[in-house]
């Protein structure tokens, strides 16, 4: 019976619960790791204090071509490519290293914004790489800014424009966008206490203050 290396086994330890920081699911664990269900379904639970979730992983190519996704899914295979090519990083490794590298990058300059979900999750990134090893999608890269793009498999390569040199007509316009925009930036009770105490100034401003009679006693003596 072959032995399994102890050494081995604490690297798919370590990586599996870097994965599982970052939001990935129990099918990806096996998938990338040689560990059980048991064993990884008793890390995911030491690692986020909770239960891992069940349900089937989002297979649809679809998602990764529109707007807003698109954009961030082109940006994290160009950082995953890169480091599986020139960094010592390599496979499971490179995913790890890329999707940290993309959410540094995707939460650049908000914050000011409250943070939330990703754009693209632990789990979809991980799906684009098993689509692009299936040749599923492809890169294409725009005639005017030449940066490269998550597309169909086999879409034809001349002609294509990417979605940030033509974006749709209601990009940037979702519901959290058009809430933000609605909010007042005052609250209205602020508002009105405020009005309340201006129209009251005056009338105190008029008012003289009552003094308390002086007695006989405290008055200063003449000479």
């Amino acid at each position: 019976m072959a032995i399994k290396s102890v050494a081995k086994e604490a690297e798919e330890i370590l990586l599996a619960s870097e994965m599982i920081t970052l939001g990935a699911r129990l099918q990806v664990l096996q998938a990338e790791t040689g560990l059980s269900y048991d064993r990884l379904a008793r890390l995911y639970r030491e690692v986020k204090g909770c239960s891992p979730p069940k349900g089937m992983l989002p297979f649809s190519v679809d998602w990764f071509m529109t707007w807003l996704p698109n954009i961030h899914s082109s940006v994290f295979y160009s950082v995953y490519r890169y480091m599986d090519s020139h960094t010592p990083a390599k496979k499971s490794r490179a995913l790890v290293e890329a999707y940290r590298l993309y959410l540094e990058q995707a939460s650049a300059g908000r914050a000011d914004e409250p943070s939330g979900e990703p754009v693209l999750s632990f789990t979809r990134a991980w799906m684009l790489i098993r689509f692009f090893d299936s040749s599923m999608v492809q890169l294409s890269y725009c005639e005017r800014c030449k940066g490269g793009f998550v597309a169909h498999a086999h879409d034809p390569q001349k002609g294509f424009i990417c979605a940030i040199c033509r974006p749709p007509p209601r990009a940037g316009k979702t519901r959290a966008h058009a809430a933000a925009a609605v909010k007042p930036l005052i609250p209205v009770k602020a508002v009105n206490a405020a009005l309340a105490s201006a129209k009251a100034a005056p009338a105190k401003a008029l008012a003289v203050p009552k003094r308390s009679p002086r007695s006989a006693a405290s008055l200063p003596l003449s000479r």
